[in-house]
This record gives C-alpha cells, sequence and structure tokens, in this order.
C-alpha cells in the first residue's frame, strides 16, 4: 500500500481538478484521447512505481481532463497479466485512480467474438463475466479498511451504467449488443476448440484483459461500465487466422462508435 500513496501523492499535486471518472483504453482504442480536452498528460514511464505497456497500440500515458464536461482520468494504454505482470501490477492503476477520488470505471477492449449474432466491428456492452485467468488479484492478505475479504460479484458491471449505455446508443442510433465476457490470460488467440468451449460456458466473446481490473475496482467500491469492440470472430464453422495487427485494424475502425457512445454516455452517469 506504500507504493499506491507514494504514486497517487505524486499525481496529486499535478492535479488541477477532481476526477469523477475513471477511463481504461484498450488495443486500438486511442481515438476518446482527440475527444479530451487535456490538462494535464504524465508519460508512465515518469510515474512512480507505474509500470510500462509493452503492447503495440498502448501508448502509456495518464491523462487528467475533461470529457463533455466531466473530469477524468484517462489510462492510454494498459497491461497486461500476459506481459509478465503480476495481477497487482495489472491492476495498480485502479488502486491509484481510487485514491485520487473516483467513484466510477469505463473499461474497453478488443475481443473476439463467439456470439453467432456478432459481426466484426460490433460494440458488445459487458453484462457479466468468466474469469479464466486461473488467479485473482485479490489472493493474498486483505486490507478491510479498503474492501472485504469476501467479494460480492453478484452485479461486477454496474445495470445503471449499462442502462444509461442503452439510452445513449438508441438516441444516438449506435448498435450495440451485449454479453458475456470471457477473461482468458493469452498471449496466444483461441484454437476452435477453446472458442466452442467458451461459448458452452455461456461466454459471447473472449479477451485477455479487463477482469483483473473489475475485480479490483468492484473491491474498491467503484462502479464499473464494460464495452468491448469485437475484432475478429470464433464462431463454429467461421474460425479464421488473425494477427494483433488485424485486431487493431478492426478496433480503429468500430473506436469513432465507441468513442460517441462514451462520449455521450459521460454527463449521465
Amino acid at each position: 500500500m506504500e507504493k499506491i500513496k507514494e504514486t497517487s501523492e505524486f499525481l496529486t499535486a499535478k492535479m488541477k481538478n477532481q476526477p469523477q471518472i475513471g477511463i481504461i483504453l484498450g488495443s486500438g482504442l486511442g481515438g476518446l484521447v482527440q475527444h479530451l480536452e487535456i490538462e494535464k498528460e504524465i508519460s508512465y514511464a515518469t510515474i512512480p512505481n507505474f509500470p510500462l505497456s509493452t503492447v503495440q497500440g498502448h501508448h502509456g500515458a495518464l491523462i487528467f481532463g475533461k470529457m463533455n464536461g466531466v473530469d477524468v482520468i484517462v489510462c492510454s494504454g494498459r497491461f497486461h497479466y500476459y506481459e509478465g505482470y503480476t495481477m497487482q501490477e495489472v491492476t495498480f492503476p485502479i488502486q491509484v485512480m481510487k485514491e485520487l477520488g473516483i467513484n466510477k470505471l469505463i473499461i474497453s477492449n478488443a475481443a473476439g467474438g463467439m456470439n453467432p449474432t456478432f459481426k466484426v466491428g460490433d460494440i458488445m456492452l459487458i453484462k457479466d463475466h468468466i474469469n479464466l485467468f486461473g488467479v485473482n488479484p485479490l489472493l493474498g492478505p486483505n486490507d478491510n479498511t479498503k474492501g472485504v475479504r469476501f467479494l460480492d460479484m453478484s452485479e461486477a458491471y454496474s445495470k445503471k451504467m449499462l442502462k444509461i449505455a442503452y439510452k445513449c446508443a438508441e438516441e444516438f442510433d449506435i448498435h450495440v449488443q451485449t454479453g458475456v465476457y470471457v477473461g482468458v490470460t493469452g498471449p496466444c488467440f483461441e484454437t476452435p476448440a477453446e472458442y466452442r468451449m467458451f461459448a458452452i460456458l455461456g461466454g459471447d466473446a473472449v479477451g485477455m484483459s479487463t477482469v483483473p481490473e473489475t475485480i479490483v475496482a468492484r473491491h474498491r467500491g467503484i462502479e464499473v461500465f464494460g464495452l468491448s469492440v469485437i475484432t475478429d470472430l470464433g464462431i463454429t464453422g467461421q474460425v479464421e487466422k488473425v494477427s494483433h495487427e488485424e485486431v487493431l485494424q478492426a478496433a480503429n475502425i468500430a473506436g469513432p462508435k465507441m468513442v460517441k457512445l462514451v462520449y455521450e454516455m459521460l454527463p449521465k452517469l
């Protein structure tokens, strides 16, 4: 907790306004930054105790600013378990953002779709998740002043925030899907058999992030809204070869719709 305190004190000294909402940008979804009134941008490399993103498409900066009149903190670039970080390192930005005062978190990601009604470029609003990382960021001693030992996850993703998202999507004619996100370690893309298994388990899309951040956010009392851009398909009979470059390309094409949805949601949250 000393590292969290040191980092939050370092960042507090650089803040102009009290942030209300944290946003984590996933692969290829950096276009959101273009709609920010940036007040301060800080490279991860200069923030005490912060990990560094090693993934193409993740730029690595913490940004304070306003979006549609709302004070936000944006993580432009996230950390993944497959990069070799511990779960505590992956979720470190969530802990810090909580200390800086946020009470709501928006998480975006790129994901492969298993639902046969999904198409590449769809936006899926996450209603629930399945943790197949094989590990949990809350393992180990629990600080009861920060959150409970046994965390209730019956509403991992805020129903209230989902309802606002549906209304905004309808108002601005943004087509959205809804589904269950399966979180896996990566970095391999899934085999056809794995896609089938995830679908049988009840998953609609699969990705390599989001679940650890959501768990820690809920542990700290932060409401979470998650959304995935479907960048490739793992539907039975439609599984094709996929590369990270193709994922980024699909995410960049779909990104403007996600940006518009989040932008319009913010004042209503």
